[in-house]
């Protein structure tokens, strides 16, 4: 048993994976058991405190991960935590959209986000095998990443800020078209039997679900930039799935958190974009210095300095603007 624990896998001891996979089981289980083992309405205050705790989790895994595995992996874990946690932030966005949309009460939301976010982990965890093992096999898909990193950045730059309707995505068009959907929710209900045309008592699913489903695409979405921006960080697997998962479990507190002020936010996807165009430009910085990697720490600072100035600028451009629902 020892020699299985202490074995390597994916380049790190599986007994840091069995850690790691211990922990996000407890937090989701005392999430689901504890915190909200009844569908209500998550205030702000909780919400905030939920975010905090997320978060000080987060960075603390990263300090665990530093003393295991060395300053270098710490700062890279530390730097993708930031960057993942930083794109979650612009899902906020088209989550509330989503839930607008869906006409989902705040007291179900939780629901959709908690199994949201198992499918992420799962979703997260293929994405990132095939990415590594790309990159392994074949050393020159990192500057695709790259480039692709540049090119969307610049695509996020210039692009309107305002979310689509998730009702017009050719996605959702084909799910309903193809799924029996009830007319309105039925509390916190995925699928219920309902009589259809001819009387037969038949299994529908609920807006609630379509919603869910709409949750999961838009991550999938985030997931083309996300993947491949802690990928230019580091291409140690543990590191890449830890920050990730880590990034996202904090995700539905900070949606309560934030849901009705992103407003105030409005230029932070201007600094996402910048800050994935840096990700993606600093590995052919690497190669032109003749670097086997770009400096670890002028990677965070410089991400730490982007993100604080879009979140202040957002802030002082919006100032004296009330804070409005999504």
């Amino acid at each position: 048993m020892l020699d299985l624990l202490t074995a390597s896998f994916l380049g790190t001891p599986v007994w840091m994976w069995a850690a790691f996979a211990g922990l996000v089981v407890v937090l989701l289980a005392f999430d689901l058991g504890v915190l909200h083992r009844k569908h209500r309405e998550i205030g702000v205050r909780e919400s905030l405190l939920m975010s905090g705790g997320y978060l000080a989790l987060g960075l603390g895994f990263g300090g665990w991960v530093w003393t295991q595995l060395g300053d270098q992996a710490g700062l890279e874990y530390v730097t993708g935590f930031l960057i993942e946690k930083s794109l979650a932030l612009d899902n906020v966005f088209v989550i509330a959209t989503i839930f607008a949309a869906f006409a989902v009460p705040p007291a179900y939301q939780h629901r959709v986000l908690f199994w949201g976010v198992l499918g992420v982990i799962v979703l997260r965890g293929i994405m990132i095998g095939l990415g590594a093992a790309l990159v392994s096999s074949f050393e020159w898909v990192l500057w695709i990443f790259a480039a692709f990193l540049i090119v969307m950045g610049a695509k996020m730059f210039v692009a309107k800020a305002t979310p689509s309707d998730p009702r017009e995505n050719p996605v959702y068009r084909w799910f309903a078209a193809r799924v029996r959907l009830t007319d309105g929710l039925r509390e916190q209900r995925f699928f219920v039997r309902e009589p259809d045309a001819t009387g037969r008592r038949v299994l529908w699913a609920t807006p609630l679900f379509a919603a869910l489903v709409m949750v999961e695409l838009a991550d999938v979405v985030f997931a083309v930039d996300s993947v491949p921006a802690i990928f230019a960080i580091t291409t140690d697997p543990y590191i890449v799935y830890t920050s990730n998962i880590f990034a996202i479990l904090g995700l539905r507190a900070l949606y309560f958190a934030l849901a009705a002020i992103v407003s105030r936010f409005a230029y932070l996807k201007k600094a996402l974009a910048l800050l994935l165009v840096f990700i993606g430009g600093k590995v052919f910085v690497a190669a032109a210095m003749g670097w086997e990697k770009f400096p670890a720490h002028i990677s965070l600072a410089v991400t730490g300095a982007l993100l604080a100035g879009g979140v202040a600028y957002s802030i002082w451009r919006t100032r004296g603007v009330s804070p409005r629902p999504a």
